[in-house]
């Protein structure tokens, strides 16, 4: 069984989401919290496999709370489920360390394949979703852009990444939101090393800071 919690300030749309998610056989509701404060504590006692955040509540939002249960459990994997498609919003999840990211007009049947593929490792980004990443990557500044293309010879695409690997993206998130083949995603990601002339994340994000 795949255990999940869930943390919304609405409380009867967090109990209408627990009646339909154990109708699937394979999930069962361990707890729900009101706020991100209640969440963190629930989560350390409960230790759920998947948790189902809202991201605007009182005490703390889903955002910080996100950011607080990875620490603790960087195992558990965290789908923020909200109405809110703000780009800002969609990117501090997921730089946070959120799985996924969801809006409440899902179906049901939809939500509960989103749990089940979040669980085995994958990251749930919706098109529309994606879409916003994307374009919320393209209006980097085109300037620090240039300054990369300039320094280290990068294409066009390889700065965006670029970028995107300075704003805390991992790979399958570059690869999710530019809507590359993980393989693909890969091999940009290790050319831009080349290029940087480093090895590992860490050295390109230096690399990088030095230039923008």
């Amino acid at each position: 069984m795949i255990k999940v919690m869930l943390v919304d300030d609405q409380i009867i749309l967090a109990e209408g989401i627990k009646s339909v998610l154990e109708t699937s056989g394979d999930i069962t509701v361990v707890g729900v919290a009101g706020d991100g404060g209640e969440a963190v504590a629930l989560a350390e006692s409960l230790v759920p496999d998947v948790v189902l955040m809202d991201i605007r509540m009182p005490n703390m939002n889903g955002v910080a709370a996100t950011k607080k249960i990875k620490e603790v459990l960087p195992d558990c994997k965290i789908i923020i489920l909200t109405t809110f498609d703000d780009s800002d919003y969609i990117l501090s999840a997921i730089n946070n360390g959120a799985s996924g990211y969801l809006l409440k007009d899902i179906g049901s049947t939809a939500l509960i394949d989103a749990i089940r593929n979040a669980y085995a490792g994958d990251t749930i980004l919706p098109s529309k979703i994606a879409k916003k990443i994307t374009d919320a990557a393209l209006m980097v500044s085109s300037d620090r852009e240039i300054k990369l293309k300039r320094a280290y010879g990068l294409s066009d695409r390889e700065a965006g990444i670029a970028m995107m690997i300075l704003e805390g993206f991992t790979n399958r998130q570059i690869a999710s939101a530019l809507k590359l083949s993980d393989g693909t995603s890969r091999n940009y990601i290790s050319t831009i090393y080349l290029k940087l002339g480093v090895e590992n994340r860490t050295a390109a994000i230096a690399k990088i800071k030095e230039i923008v």
